[in-house]
């Protein structure tokens, strides 16, 4: 069983011809409105690549709440602990470049209302995963990863969006996941410095804690007990990288609590996240187990 702790948010997503700078404006054809949010979108994730999952999160009142959990709704996600408070359900004003391209600002709105306490009487046990993101309070997000150690499950981070990690919440984890950027910001606020690769490698070595990097086209790298695993990404066509690390994440959890090796997760995560790639949307390019399955083979094959 999966247990993710994080955000919801809808998304209004915009196509434009490149990403504007500071101070100006670009014109898009049009705008929609999807499910999204790091949780949710890990959410979504993990459920299609085949795990058992639940989400503990917060919406509004408003007619955004229900949006936002549709897709969840759909393919099977355990919603019984999504709170609905007093604060607008969380939004995230997405622009997507030609090239596939992101930028990204994200308003917390509910997200800000997310509570360990929601965790009550959680399925998390021994041989459970409790898998968080930075997008609902971190003081929340450590009580939830203490609950999660003594009840003996594993605790994944994505740290995005990235910054200094507490090192109490560093000491509860089993996994660390980031991209290269959140790489250097979080190994500077643990007075590590390097590539992105050395960075994984010193916080397995000093910390104890298992770190995995994505690379984009040049797939994902991670480190286990000093061990060194990488996986390539598949050869797409990127349409739109917005969702494809939290398909990374989701689906690497999916593998993990399946029973799966760090390496053969670590092969499946790249996978259905360049799949996220070659696909529109967040939640709508979230891979089924089905495609990470055939992606997998024919790559190997």
């Amino acid at each position: 069983m999966i247990v993710v702790f994080g955000s919801v948010n809808v998304d209004f997503v915009t196509r434009v011809e490149r990403i504007p700078g500071p101070g100006e404006t670009i014109l898009g054809p049009g705008y929609a409105v999807i499910p999204g949010g790091k949780g949710a979108n890990q959410a979504l994730a993990a459920r299609r690549a085949g795990a058992a999952v639940a989400l503990v999160g917060a919406v509004g009142r408003d007619p955004f709440g229900p949006l936002a959990l549709s897709l969840l709704e759909r393919d099977g996600v355990d919603l019984s602990r999504v709170a609905t408070v007093d604060a607008p359900t969380g939004a995230a004003f997405i622009s997507v470049s030609d090239g596939g391209e992101n930028a990204i600002v994200v308003a917390a709105g509910a997200n800000a209302h997310v509570s360990a306490e929601q965790l009550h009487d959680a399925p998390l046990g021994d041989g459970d995963t409790l898998l968080l993101q930075r997008e609902v309070p971190d003081a929340e997000a450590l009580a939830a990863a203490r609950i999660a150690n003594k009840a003996g499950a594993r605790v994944i981070l994505n740290a995005a969006p990235a910054g200094r990690l507490d090192p109490a919440l560093l000491a509860c984890l089993d996994l660390l996941i980031v991209n290269e950027h959140e790489a250097v910001i979080v190994g500077a606020g643990l007075d590590i410095a390097g590539e992105p690769d050395a960075i994984a490698r010193d916080i397995d070595a000093r910390h104890g804690v298992s770190t995995i990097v994505t690379l984009g086209a040049d797939g994902a790298v991670g480190w286990t007990g000093g061990l060194r695993r990488a996986a390539p990404a598949l050869p797409v066509t990127p349409l739109d990288t917005t969702a494809a690390g939290d398909t990374f994440c989701g689906a690497l959890a999916a593998a993990m609590d399946g029973g799966l090796g760090f390496t053969t997760a670590l092969a499946r995560a790249a996978a259905a996240g360049s799949l996220a790639c070659a696909a529109e949307g967040a939640q709508t390019s979230i891979p089924t187990r089905e495609a990470i399955d055939a992606a997998v083979a024919g790559f190997q094959a």
